[in-house]
């Protein structure tokens, strides 16, 4: 049987693609308070303003293009049973061939009615105010904002509690409820955290290899030391 490999992405995961990271050190989002365009009061105050933020995150998306980092993890599924647990709402991981993947904060590629929330459909195109469901509702981003529930997220706490091996990329592991995932990881797992910057500290009661660098260079030479174990 293959050993359990849960990997847990960040913003930091799709950086070397030319994605921004969620926000700068001002707290600011492409120059937008989080707030005004990543929460329900935020859209009920200005949903056209909403509307576009997501218009050209979604551009942006289109044009980008998976890195070394994304390729790399989809190697491990050749010996491992991996399972991606994003936070990211991009499909890079998806486009580098990754089977496995559960998007906790939505997906930037999707939309859904305001008035039902499982009514979603692909959106590639600029979605703008008038644009409705079937039923009649005004479509919004597939997106989990601030202050509202993280619907797949006892299922992230499940897929986590049966990893034989966690590896960390490119979270700040300040966003709850999703830093909390490493907790659930069965005592004694092996924990990889891959971040330039890394904020976590080696401890006692983790086995915890940190390593410092970005998602497309230490990757790669994790994926590359993991498959060598096994062949």
């Amino acid at each position: 049987m293959k050993q359990k490999i849960v990997v847990l992405t960040g913003a930091g995961m799709s950086a070397d693609s030319g994605l921004k990271t969620f926000r700068d050190a001002n707290g600011l989002w492409e120059g937008h308070d989080v707030m005004e365009v990543a929460s329900p009061q935020g859209f009920s105050a200005n949903p056209e303003l909403v509307l576009d933020f997501y218009n050209q995150r979604r551009r942006q998306l289109l044009i980008a293009e998976p890195n070394k980092g994304h390729t790399a993890l989809v190697q491990l599924e050749e010996l491992y049973d991996v399972t991606i647990i994003t936070q990211n709402v991009d499909d890079l991981h998806e486009r580098a061939g990754s089977k496995n993947v559960l998007h906790l904060h939505g997906e930037l590629l999707k939309v859904r009615s305001t008035v039902h929330p499982n009514d979603i459909y692909t959106c590639k195109e600029d979605l703008v105010i008038g644009d409705c469901c079937p039923k009649g509702h005004q479509l919004r981003p597939h997106i989990v904002w601030f202050g509202e529930e993280v619907p797949l997220l006892q299922e992230a706490a499940a897929l986590t509690s049966i990893a034989d091996i966690l590896v960390i990329i490119g979270t700040s592991l300040q966003v709850y409820p999703a830093a909390g995932l490493m907790y659930y990881a069965p005592e004694n797992t092996p924990i990889y955290f891959i971040d330039p910057k890394p904020n976590i500290s080696a401890s006692a009661e983790w086995d915890l290899h940190i390593i410092a660098q970005s998602a497309a260079q230490g990757v790669p030479a994790l994926v590359k030391d993991l498959l060598g174990r096994v062949l």
